[in-house]
Parts: C-alpha cells; structure tokens; sequence
C-alpha cells in the first residue's frame, strides 16, 4: 500500500476550517471521480495555516492511474497553496 501525502501552506484558519467541514460532509461519497484510493486521511493545522492530504492506494498502478484528477483538483479557497507531493510506502496502519 502506498501513501500520497500533499501538504497545503499559507491557508487561512478559516478557510482551512471550511474545508475540513467540507471533507466531512462528503465522506459517504467515496473518492472523487477517477481517483482509485482505499482511504483518505485530511490533517490540519488551522492556526498555523497548514494541512496535510494523506491518500491511500493499493498499489503503485492505482496511484499513477489517479495522478490525473488529483493533480486537476483545486484545493478549497482559504486552504492555501499545495507546497509538496511525496509518496510513502505505509509500513503500517492501525485503527482503534
């Protein structure tokens, strides 16, 4: 499994706010149309004015394949600009 993690900065704590909500209310949407991911995780920093988007893919040819509409996605106003793109392999992951 592979993590795509996009960091926002210079967002406004209100308009980060927004956002989360935003997230929030379209969860029972699933992904947007042509993003192939198994989870999603949005960490905020609203004070700070910084955010980090967390996607998680089953495996390389799933992320690649999304590539498209994610980088065709404009974060919400207020969120700020997206500062870097990095990908991690997920060592591991627990819920409790």
């Amino acid at each position: 499994m592979l993590a795509r993690v996009s960091t926002f900065e210079g967002g406004t704590a209100d308009g980060i706010r927004g956002a989360m909500q935003q997230m929030q209310s379209n969860i029972g949407e699933g992904p947007p149309a042509g993003v192939d991911s198994t989870g999603f995780t949005m960490l905020a920093d609203a004070d700070g004015g910084r955010v980090m988007m967390i996607g998680l893919f089953e495996n390389e040819e799933k992320m690649r394949s999304s590539e498209e509409a994610l980088e065709g996605m404009d974060p919400p106003e207020g969120m700020g600009k997206r500062s870097s793109v990095d990908v991690y392999e997920v060592g591991a992951e627990i819920r409790m």
